[in-house]
């Protein structure tokens, strides 16, 4: 989340590892169009190193060192898909004879060769990345640009030029770039491998170069390169909401306005289940589902969710279900912090809603009895997930789509959930799963 992030300190530092060195990492961001310095090794503004995604989502790899002044790639290329894990391998080894052998960026087992900007490093030229200061990861060393998104799978290798191919694979089914989580690789001295399948810092390198975290909370996430789960789309939302928490917080920055914030995956088929934390009690929010169709019209005409025949949703006010504008009495009115839970069954096109643990109308969505059944032409094809509707200071919503957590407070205890894929803080009614690419497939 914003404002967190962890460092440690190399025991050794310098050669090799100032001149040669690989890192490996995935990362999925959150926030698109700002500023975002998410590594650094800071001793000055004129002696630094550190990775950026910049206002233009673009990437940059930069160092400046006053002996030999600054080196660093700007790439073309955009990185603007939040729903997707990229996997960036910077490979470099300046005492390299051949200029263009020196330094190596790979983002998903590809080398990347188009720059709108390049200046490569003379030969035997010193980063600072391996020195004996501080390396920050989550913002560049000067409390500022903190990164607002997941990392997972961090390896820092000290001494060693590594190619992309030695952290991942491609799927020889379906020609994806995959995870290797366990790469045979040589760490060096000051090397390190953190952030292994969750948020520890610990050093699973055997170098016990160990993190700490040194701001903020470092919150673990069930989404991870292997299986990434929905959040909210910050291309499927008004401009009046904030999304905080990997995009997973609601936030309303407008008054008296119809907003809405769709998830980043949809479905056509198959039973889902999630769970928002409804933080605020002036009764406006919505929660339901609509089409891809839907979710631009709601957007376009500042409409809730519900309020068109693509999109079906409950009304926190009265618990009324509304479809194409019109209210069907399904439930009660939700308390403030209740935790709701929603269960889509797009196989016979039926959702259900319930309240912190208890399913409204005396619905069994395991069973299939008690649901609303919704439109089956008009919400046809693809559907997402949706929240929205408020004020303001009110109508804040956390969700949970299967990560375990409510912004950044873990469920209480965790429910039952026999397709293995997700937490949650009720138990999930057997045939449901969370909404993520594992779900899916199932």
């Amino acid at each position: 989340m914003a404002n967190t992030y962890i460092t440690h300190t190399p025991s050794n530092g310098g050669t090799p590892g100032t001149q040669k060195f690989t890192l490996s990492f995935w990362i999925k961001r959150s926030k698109l169009g700002v500023t975002q310095r998410f590594l650094g090794a800071y001793t000055s503004a004129n002696l630094n190193t550190n990775a950026t995604f910049n206002s233009n989502d673009t990437f940059q790899f930069y160092n400046r060192n006053t002996n030999a002044g600054d080196k660093y790639f700007v790439t073309n290329r955009v990185f603007r898909d939040t729903s997707a894990w990229y996997h960036f391998v910077i490979a470099i080894d300046s005492t390299l004879s051949t200029e263009a052998d020196r330094v190596k960026f790979y983002v998903n087992g590809v080398e990347e060769t188009s720059f709108s900007e390049v200046y490569e490093p003379p030969q035997n030229y010193e980063y600072r990345w391996g020195e004996a200061l501080a390396m920050n990861i989550g913002q560049p060393g000067t409390n500022a640009d903190y990164f607002d998104g997941s990392i997972s799978h961090f390896h820092y290798i000290d001494g060693t030029q590594y190619a992309a191919s030695a952290f991942g694979s491609t799927d020889s089914t379906t020609g994806e770039w995959k995870i290797n989580a366990t790469p045979s690789v040589t760490y060096g001295n000051d090397g390190y491998f953190i952030l292994k399948n969750g948020n520890s810092v610990t050093d699973q390198s055997g170098n016990s170069n160990n993190f700490t975290v040194a701001g903020g909370t470092l919150t673990k996430t069930e989404d991870c390169p292997s299986n990434v789960f929905a959040t909210f789309n910050p291309l499927m939302k008004n401009s009046n909401i904030n999304l905080q928490n990997g995009n997973t917080s609601i936030r309303p920055q407008a008054n008296s306005i119809d907003f809405q914030a769709g998830s980043t995956l949809a479905f056509s088929s198959g039973k889902y289940y999630a769970e928002f934390k409804y933080l605020e009690n002036d009764g406006h929010q919505m929660y339901g589902i609509s089409t891809t169709e839907g979710a631009s019209e709601l957007l376009r005409n500042l409409q809730f969710t519900g309020q068109t025949a693509t999109s079906v949703a409950i009304y926190a006010s009265n618990g009324s279900v509304y479809e194409n504008n019109s209210a069907s009495s399904y439930g009660s009115g939700f308390a403030n912090n209740a935790i709701i839970m929603m269960a889509v069954d797009a196989d016979n096109n039926k959702i259900y809603f319930g309240s912190n643990g208890t399913w409204y109308n005396s619905g069994n969505p395991s069973s299939g009895t008690n649901g609303y059944s919704f439109n089956a032409t008009n919400l046809a094809g693809f559907k997402y997930m949706v929240a929205g509707n408020g004020t303001v200071g009110y109508d804040n919503t956390d969700a949970n789509f299967g990560n375990g957590y409510f912004g950044t407070t873990a469920v209480s205890s965790a429910g039952t959930n026999a397709s293995n894929n997700g937490i949650f803080e009720y138990d999930v009614p057997t045939g449901y799963t969370a909404l993520s690419t594992k779900g899916l497939n199932l």
